[in-house]
């Protein structure tokens, strides 16, 4: 499909109006004679694609290598070749005209898509041979349309609404944007709409990777989670009545923290999903319990061969990503207890003994097993040999979503789908809620459910887990805020959470870190803290700027504070 994008992505070319599918008339496609309902659902697949696929996306405009992970713009990670765009995000170089992660007219394509199936879709008669397939359908697009606008929600704030129109050059297109409350009584709407619309969980194989009803009760919940979040529950930056209102609520309620918790039990409540028993299970294969919505991908070892250390030839692997050493220090020891707990049993010459096994699971380290040998990455090590242009910059490399490959000799093709939802993200949502509540003694269920699948030790005191009893609530948040990070390393969380929390000038003004290894020639190891990145985050930086282009285009546009 060919579409022209101008102001909100709804102008469009003829060629979108006359041959949605490369070159299938439009009458064909929404066809009264189509049983089979094969060209309305290869329209239907077309909007799939919009849904968000984290793995190496962020790139620069034009370029065709492959990117980055959204998380290697914040505190957990940096890319392993330097003056990446994704850095932008943390060293000032962000604004109006340069922003690699700017969805504006990929959203806005996807819902006018989205908009388009919905006004047509019904003539297709593929019911009489599969009822309630076109209200599956239609209610799958308006999730997809849904998931759009909060992907652009969650970067500038109150966007403009379109509806159900289906715009074209020929209509009025100076829209201006709607506030923050409209656009999230708009999803919330939404969601509760299609939710009994959609297929019930659990699917039939043929089915898998389709829009569930659990995928809009966790939409609803995450978008009503950030709703009563810091940065836009009455804590914008914005000075002016009117940006304020656009960025966010304009003033605190305490009682959003009730609705979003109100949202993540009802989805708890339909006991359709549980934890896998294994970590890494929820990131590998096409079906397990965890996994509420997850973009499908061909099996493929891209992921392997992008990310995992470059000391392997055969096959050779790029090692794109290098997580940060204040990544690695957030995961506690198997005991459960923070590195820094005098009790933990942590020893600095020998740091990832005894750690929580989700560490193993997340970051390639020095002297964990891969393909048959031990990684290399101290200094003149075969995965950081020096000398050459892309090697860790940390003294780790990405390993989440990777299958096991340590007694292997080659990659073997993996499902590696992106995954959106999944019920251990719901239950930190639902934590996070229960505590900003006042209800902290209940959020510690949750925890201590994915502490247990963690491996992590019960101990036989009152800090079970590893938790600390009797916190308070500021204690507690932070615990929260902790476990949310190493949990959801590299899932699109982090670079979101730190802005909604209002944290992102705190942990992104000053340097991250990685660990210099050295080996003696007797082979002893020494490890030293060293700078990777100064970082800098300004005030403005907590909302994306809308894109200049769209702004000039449109003057009802109003820019966000600061841009």
């Amino acid at each position: 499909m060919a579409v022209m994008v101008i102001l909100i992505g709804m102008a469009s070319c003829k060629k979108y109006e006359e041959t949605p599918l490369q070159g299938i008339k439009r009458d064909n496609v929404y066809d009264p004679l189509d049983k089979n309902g094969d060209f309305a659902r290869q329209v239907l697949s077309d909007l799939y694609t919009s849904l968000p696929d984290g793995f190496n996306r962020v790139r620069a405009d034009g370029d065709n290598a492959v990117g980055d992970f959204l998380d290697a713009g914040s505190d957990d990670a940096i890319p392993s070749v330097q003056n990446k765009v994704v850095e932008y995000y943390k060293n000032g170089r962000l604004n109006s005209t340069n922003n690699p992660d700017d969805n504006w007219a990929a959203a806005y394509r996807a819902i006018r898509a989205a908009n388009d199936f919905l006004a047509n879709v019904d003539v297709v008669p593929v019911d009489a041979n599969a009822p309630k397939t076109i209200q599956y359908w239609k209610a799958e697009a308006r999730f997809i349309r849904a998931m759009n606008y909060f992907e652009m929600i969650k970067r500038y704030g109150g966007v403009p609404l379109i509806g159900d129109k289906v715009l074209s050059q020929d209509d009025n297109l100076q829209i201006p944007r709607n506030t923050f409350e409209q656009c999230i009584n708009y999803l919330v709407s939404e969601c509760d709409a299609i939710k009994g619309l959609l297929r019930v969980e659990p699917v039939a194989d043929s089915d898998l990777g389709r829009i569930t009803r659990g995928a809009a009760y966790a939409l609803k919940a995450r978008v009503l989670l950030y709703a009563a979040s810091p940065l836009f529950n009455g804590g914008g930056t914005a000075g002016d009545p009117t940006k304020k209102a656009l960025a966010g609520y304009p003033t605190f309620d305490a009682g959003r923290w009730t609705l979003a918790l109100n949202a993540a039990q009802e989805l708890i409540n339909l006991n359709a999903y549980q934890l896998t028993t294994a970590f890494n299970a929820a990131f590998i294969g096409r079906k397990n319990t965890e996994v509420i919505l997850a973009k499908q991908r061909a099996k493929t070892f891209d992921l392997e061969t992008n990310n995992a250390p470059i000391g392997y030839t055969t096959p050779l692997s790029n090692g794109l990503t290098s997580p940060t050493q204040e990544l690695v220090d957030a995961f506690p020891m198997l005991n459960g207890l923070s590195i820094t707990d005098p009790a933990s049993g942590y020893v600095a010459s020998n740091p990832y003994a005894g750690r929580d096994k989700r560490l193993d699971n997340t970051v390639f380290y020095n002297g964990i097993r891969w393909l048959s040998r031990n990684v290399e990455t101290f200094e003149g090590g075969k995965d950081k040999p020096g000398g050459v242009a892309v090697q860790t910059r940390t003294g780790y490399y990405l390993k989440k979503y990777m299958a096991d490959f340590s007694a292997a000799t080659a990659y073997a093709t993996q499902d590696h789908n992106y995954v959106i939802f999944r019920y251990g993200g719901v239950l930190l949502d639902y934590a996070e809620c229960l505590n900003e509540v006042g209800r902290t003694t209940d959020a510690y269920a949750p925890l201590r459910s994915l502490r247990l699948r963690a491996g992590i030790t019960a101990g036989t005191g009152t800090d079970t887990y590893g938790i600390k009893a009797g916190m308070s609530q500021e204690a507690m948040r932070a615990f929260i805020q902790n476990e949310r990070r190493i949990e959801m390393a590299f899932e699109e969380q982090r670079f979101w959470d730190i802005r909604r929390w209002k944290i992102a000038a705190q942990v992104l003004n000053g340097s991250l870190h990685g660990t210099l290894i050295t080996r003696s020639p007797a082979g002893a190891l020494t490890y030293a803290p060293y700078t990777v990145a100064n970082t800098t985050f300004n005030q403005r930086f907590y909302l994306m700027p809308i894109p200049y282009s769209e702004v000039i285009r449109n003057r009802s546009l109003i820019q966000n504070e600061g841009w």
